[in-house]
């Protein structure tokens, strides 16, 4: 009697549900789509919650190979970062290239790629690229070579200010002193073990790992961009040095570190000092026609040394092209945006970076004689108009 109760009820609950489908369509049909949305916000929420280095290692592995493309002249940094990015993707299946435009000629950026035997392609055109999946390292615009503006970044991981995104991946932490920093936590994040240098890989017991060549050239691009650990940097740059430590081979890191310097940048240095111009706090210098511009940035982390100045801006000339670099410990001068201002109105100029560094460049051979406005600009109001900038009047 009870069984054929229950078949009863649950027959007429059945014909009560389709009666109230039938006659309820657009109620049922809310239901269904509010439950359908309810899944997928717990899916997202799900997905999004993981750690950052687990989603950029889940967007490597989507692709076959990938081009990590890092800034024109790359700086130990940007290196480390890409050398970063290609083991990691290596150790998800990816085939990587490293690439960049421009040249490597700074001592220190010499040494970096010599000591840890890195393979780095340099390309011209964007016919070049070793992929159609590029992944932009410590920038988020491509630039520096031919068609850089047409392509659109598979993934960005960078700490500039910018607008650039990657179409599968972005992460661009401007609090960050290095983008070196942030690669050291994607390995963190996929729970990566740093490699002693007296052992192998094999020897780990990991599923990844961070080789020591990788651990010691990211230790030393998180010093190089935050001044070894004591300018511009935050709590995470501290974390990622201290992550790596145990993979950092120490002669390697002491080779970079303290390379020859050749007799063009000491004489750069000395004409920077003898040459300086200060007024108040703020000192330029011009050194004038020289065959290495990367002579020109260790000209100004000299300049900036002196007593009494906070901000110095160095320029100087290579094939008719106009360089600019500038350092600050002043918190009323953002060298980025100070560099902006100085630039704005000449043709074929373009500049930007940090608070404390920045740099600048005029590549039109016409456009040190004129701003982009029919006048003429000499080099010595190309000095003024720097002036001007730091001194917030433009």
């Amino acid at each position: 009697m009870a069984g054929s109760v229950g078949q009863v009820d649950s027959a007429q609950v059945a014909e009560s549900v389709g009666s109230f489908v039938n006659t309820h369509p657009e109620v049922v049909a809310a239901v269904v789509v509010g439950l359908a949305a309810f899944v997928l916000a717990a899916y997202a929420a799900i997905r999004f919650k993981r750690p950052m280095g687990a989603r950029f290692a889940e967007a490597l592995a989507d692709v076959d190979e990938v081009a990590v493309l890092m800034h024109p002249n790359p700086d130990p940094d940007a290196m480390a970062a890409a050398i970063g990015v290609a083991c990691l993707a290596e150790q998800v299946g990816t085939t990587p290239t490293i690439q960049f435009a421009g040249q490597i000629r700074h001592q220190e950026n010499r040494a970096f790629r010599t000591v840890l035997d890195l393979d780095l392609d340099s390309i011209d055109h964007v016919s070049d690229l070793a992929a159609e999946a590029v992944i932009l390292v410590d920038h988020n615009t491509p630039r520096g070579f031919a068609g850089a503006e047409g392509i659109l970044p598979y993934a960005v991981v960078d700490h500039h200010p910018g607008d650039g995104t990657g179409e599968a991946f972005t992460d661009v932490r401007t609090d960050y002193g290095a983008c070196s920093s942030i690669i050291a936590e994607y390995f963190r994040d996929v729970g990566a073990k740093p490699v002693p240098p007296d052992m192998h890989a094999s020897e780990v017991n990991s599923s990844y790992t961070v080789p020591s060549e990788v651990a010691t050239g990211l230790v030393y691009g998180i010093l190089t961009d935050t001044k070894q650990l004591t300018a511009g940097c935050s709590a995470p740059d501290f974390d990622a040095a201290g992550y790596l430590f145990p993979g950092v081979n120490e002669d390697h890191l002491d080779r970079i570190a303290n390379p020859e310097v050749s007799r063009e940048v000491l004489e750069a240095k000395a004409r920077a000092i003898a040459g300086r111009d200060v007024r108040g706090p703020f000192a330029v210098a011009d050194i004038g026609t020289i065959s290495n511009v990367d002579a020109i940035p260790q000209a100004a982390d000299e300049l900036i040394q002196l007593e009494g100045v906070t901000a110095a801006v160095i320029c100087g000339e290579r094939d008719n092209n106009v360089y600019l670099s500038g350092r600050s410990r002043d918190d009323r001068v953002h060298m980025g945006r100070t560099l902006e201002a100085a630039l704005e109105d000449y043709r074929g100029a373009s500049a930007g970076g940090h608070a404390r560094m920045g740099g600048g460049q005029i590549l039109r051979p016409d456009a040190v004689t004129d701003g982009g406005n029919g006048n003429h600009v000499p080099r010595d109001e190309l000095v003024e108009r720097v002036f001007e900038a730091l001194s917030g009047d433009i």
